[in-house]
């Protein structure tokens, strides 16, 4: 590390005011301030200062977020097996491996496509390079299809990076969560790559590794979906799927989200870090129990209402929304109370457009972007509520 620094010290001129590769000095400030804290200081005002800036929070993220890619590329190769029939003759590695294959490309284009236009519009401003992309660049690709496209994947990062980030002055002012801006994307203008029953599985091999699935006409549902037309869980071979399945994440969706034990390990991290709140964490599982179990007694003939609430939880992209997406510190409610009604607010409006809107049996992208919106006027709410409750009590003394 000490190599390292020496060497970074003695180029840094060149990237400096007046040396030969100023125009690049934006990214180098990027790279130097990721690998090392940076030494300086302010200059005026009180300040507490440590070690652990915004870049190390999203590093912990990133690193949170591993063991439900990990799971994630397993579970690609896995359900190409299953449907090609070949799931008794693929080892795990090739399973792991094909994924692998599958998930690289979209991880690099939603790096080069996010990451450059922030370094564009750094350098144009000449500022600090923005490191809120470090996570919006892995989450993205963990909460598409395995079949989205990679050019769609890169119009919507760019449409994502642009006009809810950028736009309103980088990281930390963005009002919405800029990973599920390109989700949003890619539905409302690409509905077909993100709710079609042929994108959830890879039925192609690469470079000789995986399966071809060449049966005419395949289709495959999420589960979800399945419940929506009143059947149960299935997976890519139309069997029942176990309990087991649905906690290991062995069946099809989106590539990060099907994992519930993955991204509970992820939880974890957060919550051990303190990046997350556990306040807002637990308040959307309350919120969307609540609303599972209010629906299932008042709407007997709703297929969706009387899924159980469990599997509500454990499908679909629940999971995942409530512990990388609902807690994102930028997007979240600020206010300790405000963070239970915001947390709480996104799991019963999951639900209830799950169970209203029998045509976006999913509910949770919607919910978070919605409750994003509505953050500010909570916080606003509770702060306003403790300073009408003080003047109270001033009064009372006077």
């Amino acid at each position: 590390m000490k190599f390292l620094r020496n060497y970074i010290d003695k180029i840094k001129p060149n990237f400096e005011e007046g040396g030969k590769l100023h125009a690049f000095r934006s990214l180098f400030d990027g790279f130097e301030t990721f690998l090392f804290v940076p030494n300086e200081t302010s200059k005026s005002g009180v300040n507490i200062h440590d070690a652990i800036d915004s870049k190390r929070i999203m590093s912990l993220v990133v690193i949170a977020l591993v063991p439900a890619m990990l799971l994630g590329m397993y579970n690609i190769g896995l359900q190409n097996a299953i449907a090609a029939g070949t799931v008794e003759t693929t080892t795990w590695f090739s399973m792991f491996l094909y994924g692998l294959i599958v998930m690289l490309p979209k991880i690099a284009v939603s790096y080069i496509v996010g990451l450059g236009i922030e370094f564009t519009v750094a350098q144009w401003k000449n500022e600090e390079i923005h490191e809120g992309f470090l996570v919006s660049g892995i989450l993205i690709p963990m909460i598409v299809p395995v079949g989205c496209p990679l050019w769609i994947l890169a119009l919507a990062t760019a449409f994502a990076v642009i006009f809810a980030k950028e736009v309103f002055g980088g990281t930390g002012m963005n009002i919405v969560n800029v990973a599920l801006v390109a989700r949003a994307f890619i539905f409302f203008a690409y509905p077909s790559v993100i709710s079609g029953d042929s994108v959830w599985v890879a039925t192609e091999s690469i470079f000789g590794i995986g399966s071809d699935v060449t049966i005419d006409g395949y289709t495959c549902a999420t589960a979800l979906q399945h419940a929506v037309n009143g059947l149960a869980p299935m997976g890519a071979d139309n069997a029942a799927l176990t309990v087991s399945d649905m906690l290991f994440g062995f069946m099809p969706g989106s590539i990060g989200e099907t994992s519930v034990i993955a991204i509970a390990i992820g939880a974890v991290i957060l919550l051990w870090t303190g990046v997350a709140s556990w306040k807002t964490m637990l308040s959307v599982f309350v919120g969307g129990i609540a609303m599972s179990l209010l629906f299932q007694h008042t709407l007997p003939e709703n297929p969706v209402a009387q899924v159980p609430f469990w599997q509500h939880i454990i499908l679909g992209g629940f999971c995942f929304g409530a512990v990388f997406m609902a807690t994102d510190p930028v997007t979240s409610a600020r206010t300790e109370v405000g963070k239970y009604i915001y947390g709480f607010g996104i799991g019963a409006m999951a639900i209830l457009i799950r169970v209203l809107n029998p045509g976006y049996p999913e509910g949770m992208m919607l919910a978070i972007l919605l409750m994003n919106v509505t953050a500010p006027f909570i916080d606003y709410c509770v702060v306003q509520s403790n300073v009408n409750a003080r003047a109270k009590r001033l009064t009372k003394k006077n």
